[in-house]
């Protein structure tokens, strides 16, 4: 029979790597709220640049009444200039992009969800200046067009993922200005993600003529791309992982209903979409799943002006 010391570990005691790497899988916030003040070892290792080379501040909404800002911030100077992803969600500023960007020149990976009015294209512009090596821009639900793509392509030349992603409406407008930015600006794409996109296939013509590195495409409720023909099958031979305007959303991971009210009522052709499905495998959603100074005065995160923190 094992002891007692045998069942229940010191978990105190485990070897600095392990511990390290236990520590590793939780969040930003639950590191700078509760691990870095559990014991001196623990907080060593929270200080620690290679913790905070991804930032992952997921904002679910149960995390007031903390400063989620003052948080990013803390966490951007913990990595000591080593930061290499971060992800936003909910909130979002353009002091805090600029923050990020000023002390962040290796980064490589940037996603910004629900930050539609937070952010202006002055700030926007400025900060990607600053981030010449970033390879996956992802914007979700966001306010960012056609100036700002065009921006991101002029000045992350190393781009190789991009996402921009919309609410779909079920009947929406006609748009290339989006698409066409992308296919001037952003030629060395490997990985597009258009959900909800208003262009027609004019739009996605040209993103195949001038994107010819592209190994996956995910075209779900990007309702007006026809697809009619069978010259489709052969613009998507370079394709290695497709997704077609009515294949499942099932793993987008937000919300995918439509904005009408009234049923989609399709014009197309849904047999010419189904004929392309065995063109490519489908493209998996890749998050941060692997997310991962002395000890400064930031024991207190909350917000003293939220109406809980009293």
């Amino acid at each position: 029979m094992e002891s007692p010391a045998a069942q229940n570990p010191n978990w105190l005691e485990l070897p600095r790597e392990l511990t390290a790497s236990i520590l590793h899988r939780l969040g930003a916030i639950e590191l700078l709220d509760t691990a870095q003040k559990v014991c001196s070892t623990w907080r060593n290792i929270c200080k620690d640049p290679a913790m905070w080379r991804t930032v992952d501040m997921r904002n679910s909404g149960d995390t007031d009444p903390y400063d989620l800002e003052k948080m990013t911030m803390h966490s951007v100077d913990l990595s000591r200039g080593q930061l290499e992803g971060i992800n936003i969600e909910n909130f979002a500023s353009d002091q805090l992009l600029l923050y990020i960007a000023d002390r962040s020149s290796q980064l490589k990976r940037l996603r910004l969800v629900h930050c539609k009015e937070e952010i202006s294209p002055e700030a926007f512009s400025e900060a990607l200046k600053k981030l010449p090596l970033l390879e996956e821009l992802h914007l979700y639900f966001t306010a960012f067009d056609k100036g700002d793509i065009e921006v991101a392509g002029r000045f992350c030349t190393l781009l190789k993922s991009f996402k921009l992603n919309r609410q779909a409406y079920k009947h929406p407008g006609k748009c290339d200005d989006e698409a066409l930015a992308i296919a001037e600006s952003m030629p060395e794409l490997r990985h597009l993600q258009l959900f909800g996109s208003m262009m027609t296939d004019n739009g996605l013509c040209a993103i195949l003529d001038k994107c010819p590195h592209l190994e996956s495409l995910d075209l779900r409720q990007c309702f007006n791309v026809c697809l009619a023909g069978d010259v489709w099958t052969r613009r998507f031979a370079q394709i290695k992982d497709l997704k077609l305007p009515l294949d499942s959303t099932d793993g987008y991971g937000f919300d995918t209903e439509l904005l009408d009210s009234e049923k989609f009522d399709s014009d197309f052709d849904e047999g010419s979409w189904s004929e392309l499905s065995d063109v490519g495998m489908l493209y998996d959603e890749a998050d941060y799943d692997d997310l991962t100074d002395d000890y400064l005065d930031y024991d207190d995160y909350t917000d003293p002006n939220h109406p809980d923190y009293w």
